[in-house]
């Protein structure tokens, strides 16, 4: 018998595992109590989360039906009871708790201590972005406070030294859990600043439960990454875990690795990065060099260049051409006036007095004023009569 006969498909076997869990009454109606985290209430009314406890974590669904039924609103951090079913997501092959009731186990006093200091700080302006330094382009020393032993160092030189060999990675131990381990992070924060013994810092711890977190949640510690000089990238717990670290840090890490990305620039990716900006700038300039040596041909080619003095001729024309136009316009004008003129002087002659006196008329006036009727006239007044060859005097009788 063939293989292909044999097989069954992928969404086969998860519904069969559906069907199985289905079969088991104990896990259709289960009593679950843990602490609500990436919680998210979708706009549909369904509510995405996921329930952890200090070692282990399941996703949640709670459907709109049930989910209005609730007198509170779950978030983050939220210690409740849920009875529901487990069952499974065919598509994603994913087992989770389907939850049909919800009740509220309280905060814990943690999360309530967590919560204040988180307000408090927010409140003071330690988690604004325009506090946030940038973290360097090209650093040559990455600063490491972490435990000495562990994953997460080595997690943190493997990436560095792959992506670029010539990092220095300056570890500066510090415990990372328990009693006193939020002034160690301090003093160890404090002491690499003073002595300038890195670029960039990469504050880093593995996952853990609320309790394994907490000193990176300490204000000590909060304020020390607050005052820092030199740019510190969060990388504490898992994705889903967000302390007070991350909120003060310049940047926040998903992960340690992912600091150690964040933080060092893969040395074959800008190499590779400067070999096309060269090659750019390299077919830039001569594209440049092309276009410029098209555009001197076209300029020495230009009339210009052939016959430099064809242009001042060419203006000599011109000027010689706006000279007679001008000439022409003076002479037109003048004639004008002149015609002007002399219609005036005509219109002018004829209307003289003088023109009257010629043709036998005389003009008599009375002491300087043109008499025109004789009852203007009386006895003995005397009066002047002009002619055209001049003035006599007379007296009324």
């Amino acid at each position: 018998m063939k293989y292909a006969d044999m097989a069954i498909t992928v969404s086969d076997l998860n519904k069969y595992i559906k069907e199985k869990i289905a079969e088991d009454e104990y896990l259709n109606n289960i009593l679950v109590k843990g602490e609500i985290s990436n919680f998210k209430n979708h706009y549909t009314g369904h509510m995405y989360f996921t329930l952890k406890d200090e070692n282990s974590l399941i996703k949640c669904i709670m459907f709109k039906s049930y989910a209005q039924k609730l007198n509170f609103m779950p978030k983050d951090g939220m210690k409740v009871f849920l009875f529901g079913g487990v069952s499974v997501f065919e598509r994603d092959g994913v087992y989770q708790i389907y939850v049909r009731a919800m009740q509220e186990d309280g905060l814990g006093d943690l999360y309530t201590k967590y919560q204040e200091l988180k307000n408090k700080l927010e409140a003071e302006g330690l988690f604004e972005e325009s506090h946030k330094m940038q973290i360097p382009v090209m650093p040559k020393v990455i600063g490491v406070l972490t435990s000495q032993t562990g994953s997460v160092i080595r997690d943190i030189i493997n990436v560095s030294t792959r992506r670029n060999p010539n990092v220095v990675i300056r570890l500066f131990p510090v415990p990372v859990q328990g009693e006193g381990a939020a002034e160690k992070i301090a003093e160890g924060i404090q002491i690499m600043n003073r002595n300038k013994l890195a670029d960039v810092l990469i504050l880093a711890r593995g996952g853990g439960s609320l309790e394994d977190l907490w000193p990176f949640n300490e204000e000590i510690v909060a304020r020390s990454i607050f005052n820092s000089e030199i740019p510190i990238i969060s990388a504490v717990g898992h994705e889903t875990d967000f302390t007070i670290s991350d909120f003060v840090a310049d940047l926040r890490a998903p992960t340690p690795s992912a600091a150690a990305e964040l933080a060092v620039p893969d040395i074959y990716e800008v190499k590779q990065r400067i070999i096309t900006i060269q090659n750019r700038l390299r077919m830039s300039l001569l594209k440049k060099v092309e276009i410029m040596r098209l555009r001197y041909e076209k300029t020495m080619s230009s009339t210009v260049f052939r016959e430099p003095t064809r242009r001042i001729q060419e203006n000599y024309q011109k000027i010689d051409s706006y000279l007679k136009q001008l000439e022409n316009s003076i002479k037109t004008k003048h004639e004008k006036q002149k015609a002007k003129y002399m219609e005036l002087v005509g219109k002018l002659d004829a209307y003289s007095p003088l023109k009257t006196l010629a043709r036998g008329y005389s003009i008599t006036e009375k002491e300087g004023k043109i008499i025109k009727t004789k009852k203007e006239l009386n006895q003995g007044d005397l009066i002047e009569v002009k002619f055209v060859d001049g003035q006599v005097q007379a007296e009324i009788q």
